[in-house]
């Protein structure tokens, strides 16, 4: 097996991620641009993308990272505009651009186009979450099209594998898709809730950081393959437990923690970049086997629908914020009014990514019968252009038109308030129980630990009320700032001279190590507090 083109991919794609932080372009826009311009450059490897690995392989930890992210209450309370643009919108969509692409394309049946519906009908996880932490939406938004990209996928496969089967032949009736979505939706949320508490009880009673972290690296593909090996959705498994687990991880150990955040990040830059690469490197697999669509003729049906695509988000999304509240005071009472504004970002944000173009080259190449699948190449084709557009489009314009909107920005003075307040309640408790296990003789502490126990206490209590402060007028810091500063120096000091003291032999490396790692968790508390 030859490695060098999996590590030329992710030695590259994640060079030009780096590269597009120094940009105004969001990262996947560049990616997707980078790779279609590297997709004819002489000697590239040809990259098909399989969805063999995509689905299995690359989809479950990108939908972990997103929901461990995500926040199990805000997508409780936005639980029904979530439900009508994850379910509702995804068969909406599936039908209104099935039937267009019929329309539009000559000789492509009714069965095939549907398929091609249901295959660019969710919006990307990963395009749009990116987009949302770039450009700073309100978090109710940002919320809602987290919990859609998250759940989008289940609909769009069950859509597809329904679509697929009338498509080749197997006889599918409207009771049997809507029997084979439900045993999809509710089996994956079972296997989903069966899973979440044993896996929480191993993360809390495993005691190595390193054993924690590998189970924290299995558990997206261990649950999405138990819940495909039932038939079940295996993208709701995985984010029903990636839900729990995130929204119960002040209960792992905090060297968990640390490592487990680290790892993760690092897993999702690297997909997060390989993926978008990917989509640009398919142009050459799409171009080859047009036959007949070549030239003008292609390009008008991928504009067509690519409009089509963008017209019926629009559709749904505009009726779907507003006409439940107009029949519903509940609904009024209980949710915030989602503005024009809202319904506009949201609308907009429909890129499509990786998972679209994964569903369409596992079409099959032939029916039941031997016979080719019909026009298989112009789906492929339309699914490209399609994710190409929404990205290019979409992702591009999304920033600016969220910048002339106008939403109201975050106030860092009342955030700042609200954590001061936490803290000082949080230090409060902490005290108490100071003094409570003080007054035990078992834990006995001369009066100077006893003092500096305090001391970091009263220091975490003070350091939130600080950045509300007056700040330094030759450095522009808060105290707070220059503390943490000094603090970072003194420890790179010690660093330095550890590191003298073991190339002078005083200290062998295991003690550097050691004596290392305790400095570097110190810093990184330092870090986090800046943060």
């Amino acid at each position: 097996m030859d490695v060098m083109p999996l590590l030329l991919l992710v030695a590259g794609s994640a060079a030009v991620a780096a590269g597009a932080r120094r940009t105004p372009v969001p990262a996947p826009l560049l990616l997707v641009a980078v790779g279609l311009a590297v997709s004819y450059v002489p000697g590239v490897p040809d990259y098909t993308l399989d969805p063999d690995v995509v689905l299995p392989l690359l989809l479950p930890p990108l939908l972990y990272t997103s929901a461990t992210d995500s926040s199990y209450l805000d997508l409780r309370a936005q639980l029904r505009p979530v439900a009508l643009l994850s379910v509702g919108y995804v068969l909406f969509a599936t039908f209104v651009v099935g039937w267009a692409a019929y329309v539009i394309v000559p000789g492509l049946p009714l069965t095939a186009a549907l398929v091609l519906g249901a295959v660019v009908a969710p919006p990307d996880a990963v395009a749009a979450t990116a987009v949302a932490r770039r450009v700073g939406l309100p978090s109710r938004i940002t919320t809602i099209l987290q919990g859609e990209s998250l759940l989008n996928d289940a609909t769009a496969i069950t859509a597809y594998k329904v679509a697929l089967a009338a498509a080749v032949g197997e006889g599918a009736t409207w009771a049997g898709g809507i029997g084979e979505f439900l045993l999809a939706a509710v089996g994956g949320v079972g296997v989903g809730l069966l899973m979440m508490v044993p896996i929480h009880w191993l993360r809390t009673h495993l005691k190595e950081a390193l054993l924690q972290n590998t189970l924290s690296l299995l558990i997206p593909f261990v649950a999405y393959a138990v819940a495909e090996q039932v038939h079940a959705s295996g993208v709701l498994a995985v984010v029903v437990v990636a839900l729990y687990l995130g929204h119960r991880a002040w209960e792992v150990d905090f060297a968990t923690r640390l490592q487990e955040e680290a790892v993760w990040k690092m897993v999702a830059f690297v997909l997060e970049s390989a993926v978008f690469a990917l989509i640009g490197l398919q142009l050459p697999v799409v171009l080859k086997g047009l036959g007949e669509y070549r030239g003008l003729d292609a390009a008008l049906y991928a504009i067509a629908l690519f409009l089509v695509v963008v017209v019926t988000r629009f559709v749904w999304v505009y009726p779907a914020a507003f006409l439940p509240r107009m029949f519903s005071a509940r609904i009024r009472e209980r949710e915030d009014n989602p503005t024009w504004k809202g319904a506009m970002t949201t609308a907009w944000a429909g890129m499509r990514g990786v998972v679209s173009l994964a569903i369409a080259f596992s079409i099959p190449l032939t029916v039941h019968g031997g016979a080719p699948f019909p026009q298989r190449n112009i789906i492929l084709f339309l699914t490209f252009t399609t994710v190409i557009g929404t990205l290019v489009v979409q992702g591009l314009s999304l920033p600016p038109i969220i910048r002339l909107l106008k939403f109201p920005g975050r106030d860092p003075q009342a955030e700042t308030l609200a954590e001061a307040n936490a803290q000082a309640q949080a230090s409060r408790v902490a005290e108490k129980r100071l003094n409570a296990l003080l007054e035990d003789e078992r834990n006995a502490l001369p009066p100077p630990l006893a003092d500096r126990l305090r001391e970091v206490l009263e220091r975490r209590r003070n350091a939130v009320w600080e950045r509300l402060g007056a700040t330094n007028p030759v450095t522009g810091e808060t105290v707070d700032d220059t503390y943490r500063r000094l603090s970072r120096e003194m420890i790179s000091a010690e660093r330095s001279m550890f590191v003298r003291l073991r190339d002078g032999r005083y200290i062998d490396d295991e003690m550097l190590r050691t004596l290392l790692r305790r400095l570097d968790l110190e810093e990184a508390a330092a870090y986090r507090e800046a943060a």
